[in-house]
């Protein structure tokens, strides 16, 4: 273009001044918001629109699938006169306590362990096999074992959503680890940096995306180990809301149950993504929402 130049998508004329530049920056951004909410909402209204509309008329099985204003009505009954086991915030806070602790030492031993073995290559040679053969084993399988071990309390959801979380860190903190910038470290060993002062200054920032990229995930799977020990053997939690509406043919129960876990885990990405952009200041913003690439996800 000869007479105008294009920024951000939008043609300028020279002797455009830098105020109007920006004051347009904004408005294309404030106008991609206002049609990212719209499509958001447009795409759920028809989606839930849909659904009603179908039970309604008989075009899906109601029994089935139950519909919206059904699975509004249970969570309004749930909240206002609780479950026939008890508050809901009760269910939703041990779920949560064991979602949560499992969640946090989880990753704290997945870091630390894939940092260590990460750095070390003599222990990773040595325990690579071990690990590998441990996360072969389907982890649901373990919520008899550890139901059996534990009792039917805390420890034993905690016990899984440990193992559902550690092998998602570990695998992103150890690759992190070996594909730290090569050349930033010679360069830090030029000035004097190393052993603990070169893993902390240069080696475990550089992994600090692929970390945060597996506690996304690794969130989502916390629940699901809690969920999943509560299905089998538990007094109180959300799962067990979900196993008593599976035995009473209750899709609606069901349904409003999976609508809470959902409401959750979106908050914690919410409060997730705040503390990340908070700790990893320096690195560059993402072009858009999507994927965070990195992630190895270990076989649930």
């Amino acid at each position: 273009m000869t007479d105008a130049a294009l920024i951000a998508g939008v043609a300028f004329r020279p002797g455009t001044s830098d105020a109007e530049i920006e004051a347009a920056a904004a408005k294309a951004a404030r106008d991609r918001r206002r049609k990212v909410l719209f499509w958001r909402w447009a795409i759920l209204i028809v989606m839930l629109g849909g659904w009603e509309i179908s039970a309604r008329f008989g075009v899906i099985d109601e029994f089935f699938f139950s519909r919206p204003s059904a699975i509004w009505d249970r969570l309004v009954e749930w909240t206002l006169e609780g479950t026939s086991e008890g508050p809901l915030w009760l269910h939703l806070w041990v779920t949560m306590e064991e979602a949560l602790t499992g969640f946090a030492t989880g990753s704290v031993a997945g870091i630390v362990i894939g940092i260590a073995l990460g750095r070390n290559q003599f222990l990773s040679d040595i325990f690579s096999v071990y690990i590998k053969l441990i996360n072969s084993v389907p982890r649901v399988v373990l919520a008899p074992i550890f139901i059996m071990i534990f009792g039917l309390g805390l420890a034993s959801k905690v016990a899984l959503a440990f193992v559902m979380v550690f092998f998602v860190v570990f695998s992103n903190a150890f690759q992190g680890v070996r594909e730290a910038d090569r050349n930033l470290m010679a360069n830090a060993q030029i000035l004097g940096a190393k052993g603990w002062q070169l893993t902390r200054s240069v080696v475990i920032p550089s992994a600090m995306s692929w970390i945060f990229a597996s506690l996304h995930v690794s969130f989502g799977f916390a629940i699901i180990g809690a969920i999943v020990g509560e299905f089998v053997g538990s007094r109180h939690g959300i799962g067990l809301l979900i196993n008593i509406a599976k035995g009473t043919f209750d899709s609606a129960g069901m349904y409003a149950a999976i609508v809470v876990i959902m409401i959750v885990a979106l908050a914690a990405e919410y409060v997730m993504t705040l503390v990340e952009n908070r700790l990893a200041t320096w690195r560059p913003a993402p072009r858009g929402p999507g994927p965070r690439p990195g992630v190895r996800a270990a076989a649930a």
